[in-house]
């Protein structure tokens, strides 16, 4: 299968497309557009730190979508990551709106929020978790009503999930809804690489997310075609039936226990931190978390390991799944240190 990486950005009235259409080994290194905050958009495939790669699966428009803007918020050295996966009949239009206007709003919220630290002469670099939380809460629910008015206006035309990062200094601050995922690559006493799972995978089977929808009205059970799924449905109607718990868009659920609220992880990044993978679940449906940091590890170049890693869960997929369509599939590779 023919590489398709759909690295797309919305900025200035444009759409910077960086679309290939082969397996050989090509990087768009160092090619940036200009953020609004004193940021730079990674368009290409890979920079210093950064290896990213999306491929459309075999089930119809590219739901996948990722960003990614180094000197975040303006600060030199800041990064942002985020990974989206659309799903339902508008899942492509969600997943990229994220991609194009999430980052500026989260980025508007900190400095909202390093402007009042400020203010109370705290140090604005050092932001508190209740500060982060508060930026992280305020852009996602901002974010989620420029979607309920801008692509669904009948609260059924699906959502998306979102693995967002933040690395700033020696921190790391992820923001997940849904069930892509973060997983880090450290290393052990031994030398050896561990995989240390960052996010949760946010599904209605968690019992405390089960607690959340069923007392909010809404109903958690299998469908019969697929057994052993748990999802959410409406209180009287079985519709939509969605496998995960939180997300943006999917209106029809925000009053049956769905929710924008993104789940916040912080990490001190350490000497034996490696680098973080963010992917959507067309890779960890196939691989473990070990088998995603192995292949990233073996990259022959840094740039090269995003798109190595999208090629292997598409060969997982054929060997497990041989009559089932592979799934869309977007990978960022976030390297710690030179």
């Amino acid at each position: 299968m023919g590489g398709c990486c759909s690295c797309q950005v919305t900025f200035g009235g444009r759409v910077h497309d960086m679309d290939s259409e082969s397996d050989h080994d090509h990087h768009n290194d160092n090619t940036y557009v200009d953020g609004n905050d004193g940021s730079r958009i990674l368009l290409g495939e890979s920079s210093k730190f950064i290896s990213m790669y999306c491929q459309k699966g075999r089930k119809g428009p590219n739901q996948d979508a990722l960003t990614v803007w180094e000197d975040f918020t303006g600060e030199k050295g800041t990064i942002f990551c985020g990974v989206f996966d659309g799903h339902g009949p508008l899942g492509h239009e969600f997943a990229q709106c994220l991609s194009d206007n999430l980052p500026s709003k989260l980025s508007e919220a900190i400095k909202m929020s390093q402007q009042n630290a400020s203010y109370y002469g705290e140090n604005k670099q050092n932001m508190s978790p209740d500060s982060w939380e508060g930026s992280f809460l305020r852009s996602f629910f901002e974010m989620d009503e420029g979607l309920a008015q801008n692509i669904d206006t009948d609260g059924f035309s699906g959502g998306s999930t979102a693995v967002t990062l933040i690395k700033q200094g020696n921190q790391l601050i992820i923001g997940n809804l849904g069930d892509s995922r973060a997983v880090l690559c450290t290393r052990a006493d031994d030398n050896h690489f561990v995989p240390v799972q960052l996010t949760v995978d946010l599904k209605p089977d968690i019992p405390s997310e089960t607690l959340r929808i069923v007392n909010c009205g809404g109903r958690v059970f299998d469908a019969e075609e697929d057994p052993g799924v748990k999802r959410i449905w409406m209180p009287e109607d079985d519709c939509p039936g969605l496998a995960m718990s939180r997300a943006f868009g999917d209106f029809c659920l925000k009053n049956c226990g769905l929710t924008t609220v993104p789940d916040l992880f912080y990490r001190k990044i350490s000497k034996q931190d490696q680098f973080v993978v963010l992917a959507t679940d067309g890779v960890w449906d196939v691989l473990t978390n070990n088998e995603v940091i192995t292949i990233v590890a073996s990259a022959p170049k840094r740039s090269m390991a995003a798109r190595m890693l999208v090629k292997r869960a598409v060969q997982a997929w054929r060997f497990k799944y041989p009559t089932s369509e592979v799934d869309d599939c977007a990978v960022i590779c976030l390297f710690l240190n030179e």
